[in-house]
């Protein structure tokens, strides 16, 4: 048969004669930035903590971080700090966030998570806040049952809401803006938190919340700024921001400033649409457009043009002035080389 006379359907994502090339595979994206596949040509890159731009290579300064809940790509953005020490017995917390919108404060929003899933001895323990139905709700798992407080409907005419929260062994509260404080003890007879995660701020790391304990899996990360983060964990110590050096994180997704916008320094062409999620930022074609600033034309023989090409399997499309013919393989003929 002629050699010439097969192909390969390429799955989504994927390029090539034989399928071969993933559009990440020459991955673009600088400073270990999660690269996405947007089409069989272009990638979006996902910024790491402290980096925006479209290939991530702008620096940026983040004091108070902005986080954009979960992008069409199914991550979260998130911040990851160091495990925070000597939580066992007694914990409190402090933090201020402003939501992005009222229908923020519906979702099922992580504020912040530390735990793991149950693994031998260690239970499922786990510690965690979030948004849900316009509440602030406040859980965490000793090994021994899980003990929830949730808070009255938030005021959303409040610009920046205030959290204050904390465990001493089994007994928990919670005090939320000028909501009065809230107490709650956990079941069991289990007394220690015994968590080894990294604590994470806004959204997992995690593609999917599966790997999770069962009680939190919040769907979405948060929408919005958290700032001003605060622990303790003895009574008679000072508050400290969390992470190692003090207010460092490890490390971080699509965390942009708070009140700043990478769109503003962007300019999409030819109809295309700025998207912006944190730090992170790219263009969104109008059919017929490809590259990172759209500015770059899908010629009619291309996979991605709409409509697609007819001509038939094993044959040649090749552009012309206008439209486009078909190079039939041997034994074929007609205008799109369907005839045998």
């Amino acid at each position: 048969s002629d050699e010439e006379n097969w192909y390969c359907e390429c799955p989504k994502l994927y390029t090539g004669k034989l399928c071969q090339f993933a559009t990440c595979d020459e991955n673009p994206c600088g400073n270990g930035a999660t690269c996405f596949p947007k089409s069989r040509r272009d990638v979006v890159c996902l910024c790491p903590y402290g980096r925006s731009g479209i290939l991530c290579s702008d620096a940026i300064n983040i004091t108070q971080p902005s986080f954009s809940g979960t992008d069409v790509f199914g991550y979260t953005s998130f911040l990851a700090y160091s495990t925070i020490p000597n939580i066992t017995f007694y914990y409190e917390f402090r933090l201020k966030f402003q939501l992005a919108n009222h229908h923020s404060a519906l979702q099922d929003n992580l504020i912040f998570f530390t735990g793991q899933k149950g693994q031998g001895l260690n239970g499922e323990d786990f510690l965690e806040l979030g948004l849900r139905n316009g509440r602030v709700v406040y859980s965490y798992n000793l090994g021994s049952g899980t003990a929830t407080i949730i808070s009255k409907p938030l005021d959303l005419t409040l610009n920046i809401h205030v959290i204050h929260l904390g465990r001493n062994l089994q007994e928990g509260w919670l005090k939320v803006d000028d909501q009065k404080n809230k107490t709650v003890t956990s079941p069991g007879r289990l007394v220690g938190l015994n968590v080894f995660s990294q604590f994470y701020l806004g959204g997992y790391r995690e593609y999917t919340p599966e790997l999770l304990p069962k009680g939190p899996r919040f769907k979405n990360g948060f929408q919005g700024c958290i700032f001003d983060v605060q622990v303790r964990t003895s009574f008679n110590q000072g508050f400290k921001s969390p992470g190692t050096p003090e207010g460092h994180p490890n490390s971080g997704r699509s965390v942009g400033q708070c009140e700043d916008s990478p769109c503003s320094l962007i300019k999409c062409r030819n109809g295309g649409k700025c998207i912006e999620t944190g730090s992170t930022v790219y263009c969104d074609c109008l059919p017929g457009w490809k590259g990172a600033f759209c500015t770059e034309t899908v010629s009619v023989c291309e996979p991605e043009h709409d409509p697609p090409h007819l001509c038939q399997q094993g044959s040649t499309c090749v552009p012309l002035p206008n439209g486009y013919t078909c190079h039939c393989p041997l034994g074929t003929t007609g205008t799109y080389c369907e005839q045998g």
